[in-house]
């Protein structure tokens, strides 16, 4: 049997499980939180704090019924921890303070309790403080958690039954034969939460705890689980030594020592397969080492490095996403000698612990961020990370953690197709109810696409947290269904499929009408009644909502909801101005359209278009070469017909989705047509950035060094003003190598794709002397490479061309294939360059250390080259003489270098 126990922050929780621990025999002295001795206050700051951080586990018997006692956190900073710990529960005793009655946090519990659907009891503590009345104390149960909350310690007479027996007709019904009910049938309506039994005492005390455990004993059921091992892990921690310990619950079978556990599909951290080193088994701070755990059983294993928490081991499927999230987020602020990259993968560690933290690197920014519940949970964080890193952190003062969905349904089409790969993705992103989340579902034909493929889509829709358009912030609340694709038999690899849906996602965001979501507290207000004007003011200007007061003797109460962001501080105010006699209980209810839309949007200034980790445009291929298509374009080049016609719009869906009565999500900034895609392929620069961008997540940062003809060298000005040649290059800069792509960059310029629609050589030839002036004056080792793969028996030639080096290759061996094994065997040695413009070899050549020039980018210096060749030889005087010319004359390098020297003349 699991129980967990629940309360709000001081309402004597822990002190509740040392006296059950106490009276049961467990342990041979009762601690105390305010002593720091309490037995399952382990944590050095649990005992600084006299508060409950982290959930922690006890072990003992009610007579043949051995009990693991799970106490969770009562501080709201820490209810994610508590959330977690809710998912392995068989039932739960929820503590309310006799002097503070049901607070806020108590209904947030009670809520949550409800959504696992675990059976309560109930514990009024704290009945020996004056003006404790158990009458009215449960009176407030009743009204404001459940009319089926009965007090189970009054005398079980005749009355006592006929409350429990109106709960259910079916007991009613056998009540009203026999006169009686049993124990078990009490037991059935506990389990399946049709009543509440209520207990009060004093914990402290040890008064009414007794009487709690006979009663937890005799009105509970035993579990029965399948005999096929299923186990859910809900928490991941460190020993002392650092030992990674993962926290689950058998909840099916058994699993032994050595036991190999293994998931092949369905995990956020690939598949796996682990072997279990230790079951531990703690009771407080202490734990014992057993070979086997059935089902049933809370233990901690050892030897599982890719776990996580919320996670399905065995036929157990993954947990539900929690409705305890952090609604603002805050900057780790470092100091300056610390390696920013190290601490983020140290502090991941501690995501690990606390999957809510929700670590972020923004690199654009070379800052590191982390979502926090509230300003205890900081401190100790920065508690943590000096004992865990010996780092001293400090955090900003924190921004709202806003969210985005869509008003209606809409498209979204990703491309991806750079030299030999393929794969096209189309999604129908749909509205879904408030607080729904994100849900993802296929409606793809298998005659279209393989079960396969539409399976790994699906794994990247789950894999990410994906952004919005408007504030770059996680989306949520939507249905995105596979609608279409399509999947090359040779060339598609699973990573193609990747970078399809996530383009497909982000397309569909940019032709939607996006909404901007806040989080949004419900509050109940309690102040003196004379005041309650003065509080109906502050909450309208506050953008808040409310319920007409409701008088209680001399103290109204006041219940709403409000704008998370607007209430910051309104706590002290509150005190302030009603002299410590108002109280303020929030609880988050969730996220709804925010209030201010437009001036939040401008103040966090994220522009969709330049966020190169996600890219809204689409990879096409075209005479051998990648590239981008801007998301507004992209359905004019897609492979696959959208299933939802030309529009692309969901016109004939959409208007079903209206006929059933769903109305748009809300009316909320628009994201589409007034925004223009930034990504033209032969950018340049910011395509280059966007490569990087991939490449880094795919194959981590690769150093390079940047060739001396990366941007455009000027003539020299001397001292007396005229202007004079470079200094001669040194060794080092003469180990430069320029690899030039030949039909790429053929195809790539169009004057040269006129002329090779004409004759091929003379397009070659072209290039080839182009080449040769540049390479005279930049200086580099020039090789231009073509493709000859396709001619039969070739064995490959290379031969020089003035002072360049040609290479034809080889039968079956491209000019990619040859310029990739070029670059991988000089690419760490030599400063290498790579001119092409194609996608997949632009990623490959920045993988050798070599960096990558586009079409744009050689023809653009190429023409600056020629400009500053006019200026040096054609526009000064040479051996006494002014040449001036209308254009630069097709002449060797060779030819102008003695023109230079004054040795010919042109």
């Amino acid at each position: 049997m699991v129980i967990g126990i629940l309360a709000h922050v001081d309402a004597g929780k822990t002190t509740l499980a040392e006296s059950m621990l106490y009276v049961s025999g467990s342990i041979r002295k009762a601690g105390r939180v305010d002593h720091g001795d309490a037995f399952l206050d382990t944590d050095s700051q649990e005992k600084e704090r006299g508060i409950t951080i982290f959930s922690k586990q006890a072990e003992f018997s009610l007579e043949e019924m051995d009990v693991t006692l799970l106490d969770t956190p009562g501080h709201v900073d820490f209810g994610a921890e508590m959330e977690r710990t809710l998912q392995v529960l068989d039932y739960a005793i929820l503590v309310v303070s006799g002097a503070d009655g049901v607070q806020g946090h108590v209904m947030t519990l009670w809520n949550l309790l409800k959504r696992y659907r675990i059976p309560v009891f109930l514990f009024v503590n704290k009945m020996d403080q004056p003006g404790t009345e158990k009458k009215k104390l449960m009176q407030e149960l009743q009204e404001r958690l459940s009319g089926q909350c009965i007090d189970f310690s009054v005398e079980q007479n005749e009355t006592f039954a006929e409350n429990i027996a109106v709960c259910d007709e079916v007991l009613l019904e056998q009540y009203l034969e026999k006169g009686a009910i049993e124990a078990e049938d009490i037991a059935k309506l506990v389990a399946g939460r049709k009543i509440f039994p209520c207990f009060f005492g004093s914990a402290l005390r040890i008064e009414g705890v007794e009487a709690l455990l006979s009663g937890v004993k005799r009105y509970s059921l035993q579990k029965r689980y399948p005999d096929d091992f299923a186990a859910r892990v809900f928490k991941i921690a460190r020993d002392g030594q650092g030992n990674r310990l993962t926290y689950m619950k058998i909840t099916g079978g058994k699993l032994k020592v050595k036991q190999t556990l293994q998931k092949i599909e369905g995990s956020r951290n690939g598949a796996w397969e682990e072997k279990v080193d230790q079951i531990r088994i703690y009771s407080g701070a202490k734990y014992e080492t057993i070979p086997e755990a059935v089902a049933g059983t809370v233990c901690a294993v050892t030897g599982l490095d890719r776990t996580y928490s919320g996670e399905g081991l065995g036929t157990e499927e993954e947990s539900e996403e929690p409705v305890l999230t952090p609604v603002m987020t805050y900057r780790i602020l470092l100091p300056l000698e610390s390696d920013m990259h190290i601490m983020y993968k140290k502090l991941c560690q501690l995501e690990e612990e606390e999957p809510q933290l929700h670590i972020v690197w923004k690199e654009q920014l070379g800052e590191i961020h982390a979502k926090l519940m509230g300003e205890v949970q900081i401190e100790i964080l920065k508690r943590l990370i000096l004992e865990r890193f010996g780092v001293e952190a400090e955090f900003d003062e924190g921004s709202i953690v806003y969210q985005e969905t869509i008003a209606v349904p809409v498209e979204g089409v990703g491309h991806f197709e750079p030299l030999r790969h393929y794969a096209e993705v189309h999604l129908l992103l749909e509205p879904g109810e408030p607080g729904s989340g994100l849900v993802f579902a296929t409606d793809c034909s298998e005659d279209m696409l393989d079960k396969n493929w539409q399976r790994l889509i699906l794994t990247h829709l789950e894999e990410k947290e994906h952004v919005g358009v408007l504030t770059g912030s996680p989306i949520t609340d939507m249905k995105i269904t596979l609608i279409a694709g399509r999947a090359h038999q040779k060339h598609t690899e699973g990573g193609d499929f990747r970078q399809a849906t996530y383009r497909a996602i982000r397309q569909g965001l940019c032709r939607a009408e996006s909404i901007l979501l806040e989080p949004v507290y419900e509050f109940r207000l309690e102040l003196p009644a004379a005041m309650i004007g003065r509080a109906m003011s502050d909450i309208q200007a506050r953008k808040g909502t409310f319920e007409p007061p409701v008088t209680e003797g001399e103290m109204a109460v006041l219940n709403g909801t409000a704008p998370v962001a607007t209430m910051q501080g309104y706590q002290k105010e509150l005190a302030a101005y009603s002299g410590g006699c108002g109280r303020l209980f929030c609880s988050l209810k969730g996220y709804e359209p925010c209030h201010n839309t437009q001036e939040v949007v401008e103040k966090i200034g994220y522009d969709a278009e330049r966020d190169l980790e996600n890219p809204a445009a689409s990879v096409f291929c075209a005479h051998g070469a990648g590239f981008l298509v801007k998301w507004d374009e992209v359905e004019n080049y897609m492979h696959v017909e959208s299933p939802l016609g030309k529009s692309g719009t969901a016109d004939l869906e959409m208007q079903d989705w209206l006929d059933d009565g769903r109305e748009p999500y809300g009316k909320g900034c628009r994201a589409g047509s007034s925004r223009t895609a930034a990504y033209d392929f032969d950018a340049g620069r910011q395509e280059d950035k966007e490569l990087e961008a991939i490449f880094k997540r795919t194959y981590g940062t690769v150093e390079r060094q940047k060739p001396g003809y990366q941007k455009t060298i000027h003539a020299r000005k001397d001292t007396a003003g005229s202007t004079g040649r470079s200094r001669p290059l040194s060794e080092e800069q003469k180990q430069e190598y320029l690899l030039v792509d030949g039909y790429n960059i053929i195809f790539a310029w169009e004057e040269l794709t006129e002329l090779a629609k004409v004759n091929l050589d003379s397009a070659r030839g072209k290039l080839m002397d182009i080449l040769s002036n540049y390479q005279g004056y930049r200086q580099m080792t020039l090789i231009l490479v073509f493709d000859a793969y396709k001619v039969k028996g070739n064995p490959g030639s290379t031969f020089p061309y003035h002072n360049i080096h040609v290479v034809y290759t080889k039968e079956a061996e491209t000019a990619d294939q040859y310029i990739e094994k070029v670059t991988h065997e000089m690419g760490r040695k030599y400063r290498v360059t790579v001119a092409t413009s194609d996608g997949l070899e632009q990623l490959i050549i920045m993988g050798q250390g070599a960096r990558r020039m586009s079409a744009r980018e050689l023809k653009d210096d190429i023409m600056s080259t020629n400009e500053e060749l006019r200026e040096e030889f054609l526009e000064k005087p040479v051996n006494g003489k002014q040449y001036l010319f209308d254009k630069l004359p097709e002449e060797l390098a060779e030819h102008m270098e003695d023109v230079r020297l004054g040795k010919k003349e042109f």
